[in-house]
């Protein structure tokens, strides 16, 4: 298939064809609900932390500056960016690996991935239209938004290879996403992390990128015990990884870069034309383990995620042995797909607070 075409028929309109997929994903209910998912910190402890929704915002903005830089197509790498985390479940990564295990325990060898999932919410659980389920987005952002972690080839993406070329990589432009996803998320977790106390510049000045960062701050003339200081630097990490992306991308891009997006073009045992600087990537590797040891596992996270554990973990236990606590509309699903899916799909599908809700009516007492 060509990048631009859709798997089923539709009219064309004003529109060119990444901008009419953005309108359509931005319009849809999964989008809206990332509102009240979490990305790290559960979003009723405060109003500042990010959300699903406010991290797909800042990954979209930041991959619309390194396409344009690169001169790709900017409005595909918005849509994929958009679209990357629509599968998640509630409370972040931990519902995701928790719903998996249940899964694979209950004898779901495929279990739950949020990739695919996103994929599943695109092209079958959004429904709009009367002759098809899904949103019938272009070929260009279904592929960039399945394939937006490597390895390609995984045992539930089976049947797939046929119309996806999972031995090909996708689109520069879903590579492009899916660094602006590793830059958007470090940044703004030291930003949310050092607000809320859980993470200090002491600890992160350990670190030789940090240590950059912190000297394009003081030469702005911005002290460290400064409140200032705080915003600068996560704009000056940004900064900093985005035009070392840049600088480190433009030529391998330059040798592939064609009219349209290279879509299921290059062997994925191919190294990617697309990434960081071999030292700025080493850097970032250490800064990101450092925040996983440090920051991911504090006491005052690790306690709200295993209170989103279990509240997963009792919701699929109670719709497994009693179809009758859930709604009607999900009821009827059974008859057109396997009973553990249609469970999971509604899970993955719940906010936080709608989760936590529901978990305390079936319960009666609260996480």
């Amino acid at each position: 298939m060509k990048p631009y075409e859709r798997f089923h028929r539709f009219e064309e309109d004003f529109r060119d064809p990444y901008s009419r997929d953005r309108d359509r994903v931005i319009h849809c209910s999964s989008f809206r609900r990332l509102e009240y998912k979490t990305q790290v910190f559960l979003n009723h402890e405060g109003d500042y932390f990010r959300t699903r929704l406010t991290h797909s915002l800042e990954v979209s903005q930041i991959a619309r500056t390194l396409s344009r830089m690169l001169s790709l197509n900017e409005t595909l790498a918005e849509v994929i960016a958009l679209s990357h985390d629509l599968g998640h479940t509630p409370f972040g990564h931990v519902g995701g690996d928790e719903l998996d295990r249940l899964l694979k325990s209950d004898g779901h060898t495929m279990g739950f991935e949020h990739n695919f999932q996103s994929f599943r919410v695109l092209t079958k659980l959004e429904k709009r239209y009367k002759d098809f389920d899904g949103l019938n987005l272009t070929f260009a952002t279904l592929e960039g938004v399945l394939k937006h972690s490597y390895p390609y080839e995984k045992p539930f993406l089976k049947g797939l290879d046929a119309y996806f070329s999972l031995r090909k990589h996708p689109s520069l432009e879903a590579m492009v996403v899916d660094h602006a996803d590793e830059i958007a998320y470090t940044s703004h977790d030291i930003d949310d992390g050092v607000k809320y106390g859980l993470i200090s510049f002491d600890d992160l000045l350990e670190e030789a990128i940090c240590r950059r960062v912190d000297e394009m701050v003081r030469k702005e003339g911005v002290a460290r015990n400064e409140p200032l200081y705080r915003h600068r630097f996560v704009a000056g990490l940004i900064k900093l990884l985005v035009e070392d992306l840049i600088e480190h991308s433009r030529k391998g891009v330059e040798r592939h870069r064609s009219d349209d997006p290279i879509c299921a073009t290059l062997d994925a045992q191919t190294p990617l034309p697309v990434g960081f600087s071999e030292e700025i990537a080493s850097e970032l590797k250490r800064l990101k383990k450092r925040l996983f040891k440090t920051l991911y596992t504090h006491e005052k996270i690790a306690r709200k995620m295993y209170a989103g554990k279990q509240c997963i973990k009792g919701l699929y236990r109670a719709f497994s042995d009693d179809r009758d606590l859930l709604p009607e509309y999900q009821k009827a699903l059974f008859d057109m797909r396997p009973a553990h899916r249609v469970i999971a799909d509604y899970l993955a599908a719940m906010t936080d607070r709608y989760a936590m809700k529901t978990y305390h009516e079936i319960y009666g007492l609260s996480l």
